[in-house]
């Protein structure tokens, strides 16, 4: 596959997104890049010597957990807030920034949580160029901003605060709702404003840019060494491997490791998809019985991932040294696999679950990582797979982990079960691709419960397992809500999974949006 390199480096001047602990930091980045405007999430300890270095268009304040006022509470150089750089502080952004530069900021008698309505009273505003007078927003905070620091004025108001959106005329803006969700239905107007009117920001992030500045850091990364890939079959380390490929050809084989812990036919679909129509170096290793004896009587979920990582990577330098001693290891990792694994060197934030490939990596490898996509989101993903000319069968096959179906197992992992788990997933798959319901999905999957209920089958009394089926529609994977799908739907997998796998005798939906759940169980 051939790759063109003749376009500079896009990530010139971005949008940078300070990180205050909120799970939508990364939702606003990613409307950011929506915008066509490349942007990078940071850490809330960074100095403004390392944000200048970084040479952004402007700056964004994210939300988070915290009030202003507690002792921990994290906070920005203030330097940042007194600079002529853009800022726009959203939610706990916004309270910072009045609270720094000499506002007040208290606990508010009455939250604001969900559905408001921001009265705008400056119409002159760049931020709100264009936006009606009044307009409904999501909110979601129990502080307020109470006096406003010092040469700010209030360009609007909610229901709840005469201060519920400021601005000064140092291109400093403060906003108390978020518009980076969708409950604000004008919020990626109010960002276009921010960043096109006031940073001047130049749409520079387009999967073709993204393609052809990365083969260059690809080929510059590598040189001439020998590559190998850990090719799971899915969009992520699809595109990984094909960016790869594209630069550096000949020098990268791929290995696919049948974990045995795959969907049923996905092991022969994987091989025939990556040999027949990419046309790469791909080899094949069986490691059904290696992965299923490390995990043999392993119940905690992080440690499954962990030891599922260690062995790949096992493997993969395993394989390395038959290959000539490669040097590097490409992995599909993307953004929110780093942000849900990792906490930033702010030691703000949460780790959520660690990620195979991220968090459960060994501390020493003999490989080092070329990790092409990590900066991308799942849908960028995909338009990149689009762009350099993957299939759809290829593209939009459904997200699935790393771990496979180890996560999808609650309790311990046996033979028996992963057949029992196989199954019934594909009665899922199938059932929900019958409907032609196959994109509108995010992801469509059974988990087999560790619970056990009590049956009648043939007037006999059975005590077999609970199969959950999960069902949700997303955008990114930060966030998601479970599909509605037809009764009928739903009453055709329950009967074909408790007639046609053995052992299944409750089957229940799992109707739990992230948050407050993730998608996966484990």
């Amino acid at each position: 596959m051939e790759i063109s390199n003749n376009i500079e480096i896009s990530k010139q001047k971005p949008i940078l997104v300070v990180d205050f602990g909120s799970q939508y930091s990364m939702l606003i980045a990613r409307r950011i890049r929506e915008l066509e405007v490349y942007c990078e999430v940071i850490s809330s300890s960074k100095t403004i010597e390392e944000i200048r270095d970084m040479n952004p268009r402007g700056v964004i304040l994210s939300g988070g957990p915290a009030s202003v006022y507690d002792t921990s509470a994290p906070a920005t150089d203030i330097e940042l807030l007194k600079s002529n750089l853009p800022v726009l502080g959203i939610c706990y952004g916004m309270q910072l920034m009045a609270y720094q530069l000499g506002g007040r900021v208290n606990p508010s008698k009455t939250h604001e949580y969900g559905k408001s309505y921001l009265k705008i009273n400056n119409n002159t505003s760049l931020l709100f160029d264009g936006i009606p007078e009044q307009i409904d927003v999501w909110m979601s905070h129990g502080d307020k901003v109470e006096t406003l620091p010092p040469d700010f004025e209030a360009i609007g108001l909610s229901m709840n605060s005469p201060y519920a959106a400021m601005a000064n005329s140092n291109k400093k803006y403060g906003i108390q709702f978020h518009p980076e969700v969708v409950h604000t239905p004008m919020g990626k107007d109010i960002l276009a404003n921010f960043l096109f009117k006031i940073c001047e920001a130049e749409k520079n992030w387009t999967p073709a840019q993204f393609v052809e500045t990365t083969v260059n850091q690809i080929k510059e990364q590598v040189g001439n060494q020998q590559v190998i890939c850990g090719l799971s079959g899915g969009v992520d380390s699809a595109v990984a491997a094909s960016l790869v490929h594209g630069a550096i050809g000949d020098q990268l084989t791929c290995i696919f490791v049948d974990n045995g812990l795959l969907r049923k036919g996905e092991s022969e679909s994987i091989v025939r998809d990556f040999s027949d129509h990419m046309k790469m170096s791909l080899v094949h290793v069986n490691a059904k019985d290696r992965f299923l004896s490390i995990l043999s009587g392993v119940t905690d979920p992080e440690e499954k991932r962990k030891l599922i990582g260690n062995e790949f990577i096992s493997i993969f330098e395993e394989n390395a040294k038959q290959l000539g001693d490669a040097k590097f290891l490409v992995q599909g990792t993307t953004y929110p696999d780093v942000i849900e694994s990792m906490v930033d060197d702010s030691g703000v934030g949460a780790v959520i679950k660690s990620h195979h490939n991220v968090g459960g990596l060994p501390e020493k490898m003999d490989l080092e990582l070329v990790e092409p996509i990590r900066d991308l989101f799942k849908d960028e993903v995909r338009k990149v797979g689009t762009n350099i000319g993957l299939p759809d069968s290829i593209v939009w096959r459904q997200p699935f982990p790393g771990p496979g179906l180890a996560i999808r197992i609650i309790g311990d992992i046996t033979s028996e079960k992963l057949e029992i788990l196989r199954e019934a997933d594909y009665i899922v798959t199938n059932e929900i691709k019958k409907a032609g319901l196959t994109k509108e999905t995010w992801q469509a999957f059974a988990v087999l419960t560790s619970s056990k209920s009590v049956g009648v089958m043939g007037d006999d009394r059975t005590y077999g397992y609970v199969i959950a089926v999960r069902v949700v529609h997303s955008e990114d994977a930060m966030t998601a809500d479970w599909s509605r799908l037809p009764y009928e739907l739903l009453e055709t997998i329950s009967s074909r999974i408790i007639n046609e796998v053995p052992n299944i005798n409750r089957v229940v939906y799992d109707i739990t949006s992230k948050p407050p759940g993730t998608i996966e169980w484990e």
